[in-house]
């Protein structure tokens, strides 16, 4: 059983409905770079509805006769939305695809372009969002909730996708630790990213709940903003103080695996406590061949907008926008603006 996350802001009191219809959850995925124009790769951007990355990605395989490994994407998307992402597929070659007969429903292929590159896990500047929450209460409350989290941030906490329904994906690592075998690759993954998120959840819940998480502790280790590059801050003289007030440093806490954890003093001794409390997922994971790593506790938004929109049946509906890096969850920021239902069946098995 998942530990519930604390509140960074506090519990909302504004509550509303997320994804009464498909098209109020939007993501328009945005990579660092465009296909070339050549290459073995064949670059694939499609528009989808309502369906998961994991099928298209196996009908591409078998619209181009290849193995499923050949297909690749830069990020996993919610099956109940409308994004826009691209895809990869091997084809050696320089033939040439129109692509009008590929047909898998729920996609609109809107362009396609080859590329001397391999399109591969993570290679994405971040995402962008639209979304449309409906019978919104308390208004007033929702406003001065948004323009707090964005001027302040929110816990870069995994979403709960992250985590399967009631936390499954915990219950499987665990069992994967105990000896079953998962000989699906992909799915074991998923497990062991689980098992990592649910440790890295808890350290940031922790910190706030000891009024930590604004607080630089002795012996932390920092992320510089921007970047993946990282110190430990073994003395926290003015200049790092100042250099973390102006965001440009953030706290960071641990993607558990092997060896020993960066952190010195009051840092380590509260990452430790946790590492304790979780002892069989620590000490599952580094058998799987991961090690220590390091992600920001803070998640900062961006090219943010929020709009009250028109409502046939007098409820207020309102529409926020904003651009999330890599691997951030909108479910997370949408968690700390409103106590809202999300109204789709949550089904993350595959199509």
């Amino acid at each position: 059983m998942l530990a519930e996350n604390v509140y960074l802001h506090g519990k909302p009191v504004s509550t509303g409905l997320l994804r009464s219809e498909i098209s109020d959850f939007k993501v328009f995925e945005e990579l660092p770079f465009l296909p070339c124009g050549e290459g073995e790769h064949l670059f694939i951007h499609v528009r989808k509805t309502g369906a998961n990355t994991l099928f298209v990605a196996r009908e591409l395989a078998k619209y181009f006769q290849v193995k499923e490994q050949l297909v690749s994407y830069a990020g996993l998307k919610d099956r109940f939305a409308v994004t826009q992402q691209w895809f990869g597929v091997h084809v050696p070659g320089k033939q040439v695809y129109d692509l009008s007969d590929l047909t898998i429903e729920g996609v609109e292929i809107l362009h396609s372009e080859r590329h001397n590159k391999k399109l591969r896990t993570g290679a994405l500047t971040g995402n962008r969002f639209e979304l449309i929450l409906r019978d919104v209460s308390n208004l007033k409350a929702l406003t001065e909730r948004w323009h707090e989290i964005t001027n302040l941030g929110v816990p870069n906490y995994f979403g709960e996708q992250r985590f399967g329904i009631g936390g499954g994906n915990i219950d499987r690592a665990l069992a994967l630790f105990s000896g079953t075998k998962v000989k699906d690759k992909k799915k074991r993954g998923m497990y062991l990213s689980a098992a990592r998120s649910a440790i890295f959840n808890q350290v940031i819940s922790k910190r706030i709940e000891t009024n930590r998480f604004n607080e630089l502790l002795s012996g932390d280790v920092l992320m510089l903003a921007g970047t993946q590059s990282v110190f430990l801050a073994d003395e926290l003289d003015a200049s790092i103080q100042q250099r973390f007030i102006d965001k440009d440093l953030d706290i960071t806490a641990p993607m558990w695996g092997a060896g020993e954890l960066m952190t010195l003093g009051d840092a380590h001794q509260l990452e430790q406590s946790i590492a304790d409390e979780n002892a069989e997922l620590c000490q599952g994971l580094p058998r799987f061949g991961l090690k220590q790593e390091r992600r920001r506790i803070r998640l900062t938004i961006s090219d943010t907008d929020i709009e009250v929109l028109p409502s046939a049946d007098n409820t207020d509906k309102v529409k926020v926008s904003f651009f999330l890096p890599a691997g951030c969850y909108a479910t997370t920021v949408l968690r700390e603006l409103l106590d809202y239902q999300d109204m789709t069946v949550r089904v993350y098995s595959d199509k």
